[in-house]
């Protein structure tokens, strides 16, 4: 299985390996697409972006040790995320029931990934209170009690 970020994505796109002629829109429509991810939650905090065809898909999603249940669904879905935000970029359909339904799988796809990032990256809104910050809002609790 091809693992360059820039090969998979020309081949879903119906463009040859060997054709660097639009390598450039197509680069810059993948990095829009990794931007929306990392807008999204998934992926690296700090973005990434791609070059050329040397980028990988592990070196957006690094292969984890072991690998948990999780990684091969959202790395596949993360793959199919990316192509279809390039092709809407970089080829939309001319028709708009096509172009309809393919917005509406990207924005499914969205859900779908923001959705497995919070199932893996989830914290809990209201932490636990550790025993001093107990005790410290105790205190604060029974010093607003106290009738002066």
């Amino acid at each position: 299985m091809e693992q360059s970020i820039l090969k998979t994505v020309k081949k879903l796109l119906g463009v040859g390996d060997d054709d660097p002629s639009f390598d450039l829109d197509i680069t810059t429509h993948i990095n829009t697409a990794f931007s929306h991810l990392q807008q999204l939650g998934v992926g690296p905090r700090s973005g990434f972006v791609i070059e050329d065809d040397t980028a990988n898909w592990t070196d957006f999603l690094p292969e984890p040790d072991p690998i948990p249940e999780n990684y091969i669904p959202i790395l596949n879905a993360v793959k199919t995320n990316i192509a279809l935000h390039t092709r809407l970029y970089f080829d939309p359909p001319q028709i708009w029931h096509i172009l309809n339904a393919m917005t509406a799988q990207a924005l499914e796809s969205d859900t779908r990934l923001l959705m497995l990032a919070e199932q893996t990256n989830w914290t809990d809104p209201v932490p636990a209170l550790t025993e001093t910050d107990e005790i410290n809002e105790l205190i604060m609790l029974l010093d607003s009690q106290v009738i002066d």
